[in-house]
């Protein structure tokens, strides 16, 4: 099965800060694993400066510089890729402001957590994509095994 991942999960030096974040993926060998970052696709620079989700939406960042246009356009690509490459999950960096599934920042770069989604993954949950953190890996491989039984 075909599986899209956060680029810096796999060890790409993507995030924000020019790091990586890479996850022992061996559980998931045997499937395809393919490297996506919203934030690079939507033009952003690596490094870049922190950003977070306002409570307004807007996605601003540590600077006060809005970059809400680059994160949408970064996930409307990275959406393509997904779509492109017959992708049926997706693996993805916990808390991002593009990436985060269920908790990301507050907005106020204080390191305070919040209820709701990045940028990207609103975007596949409203195209009814199935989406989990590097902390799910077992969730994943349960929709991934619940997928090839019903045959999906």
């Amino acid at each position: 099965m075909n599986v899209l991942i956060s680029a810096c999960l796999m060890g790409l030096c993507t995030r924000f800060d020019g790091c990586s974040q890479p996850q022992d993926l061996s559980k998931l060998a045997g499937h395809v694993l393919i490297p996506v970052c919203p934030e690079q696709l939507g033009g952003l620079s690596t490094p870049r400066p922190p950003a977070e989700i306002q409570p307004n939406g807007r996605v601003i960042t540590a600077q006060g510089v809005d970059v809400t246009r680059q994160y949408q356009h970064g996930a409307q690509q990275a959406l393509h890729v997904y779509k492109a490459c017959g992708c049926k999950a997706a693996l993805l960096k916990a808390r991002s402001p593009s990436c985060g599934v269920g908790q990301v920042y507050d907005g106020t770069f204080s390191g305070t957590l919040t209820t709701g989604d990045g940028v990207f993954v609103q975007l596949l949950k409203r195209q009814g994509m199935a989406v989990f953190t590097e902390h799910e890996t077992d969730d994943l491989l349960a929709y991934i095994h619940n997928k090839e039984d019903t045959g999906v």
